[in-house]
């Protein structure tokens, strides 16, 4: 994915922001009261991005999806596969052998 569209999509978004924030301090409420300036702001930022933003958008989202993509085809199945059989494997639990008896056949032998 290309920085260029991500710069130029948020450098968008910060001025839909910026330029209805300075318009409003430029009034004398919004001197006052300049949290509610910057709601203000906020809700005709957000209505002018999605009114005509929607390309830049578009093209961010697209550059994520592809590199999405290239990132997963990156992973071979084989990646996947011993993945998958490490974890059987590591599940089942080791059975534990039976222990040997030293009279196997009926007899008891000594070794002293």
């Amino acid at each position: 994915m290309k920085a260029r569209p991500v710069l130029v999509y948020s450098a968008l978004r910060l001025l839909a922001f910026l330029v209805p924030f300075g318009l409003l301090m430029l009034l004398p409420i919004g001197r006052e009261l300049y949290w509610l300036s910057a709601i203000f702001a906020a809700l005709i930022g957000l209505s002018l991005s999605m009114l005509f933003l929607r390309r830049p958008l578009d093209e961010v989202t697209t550059g994520l999806a592809e590199r999405r993509e290239a990132a997963r085809a990156a992973r071979s199945d084989e990646v996947d596969e011993d993945a998958a059989a490490d974890a059987l494997t590591a599940d089942a639990a080791p059975t534990p052998a039976a222990p040997a008896d030293a009279a196997s056949d009926g007899e008891r032998r000594d070794d002293a």
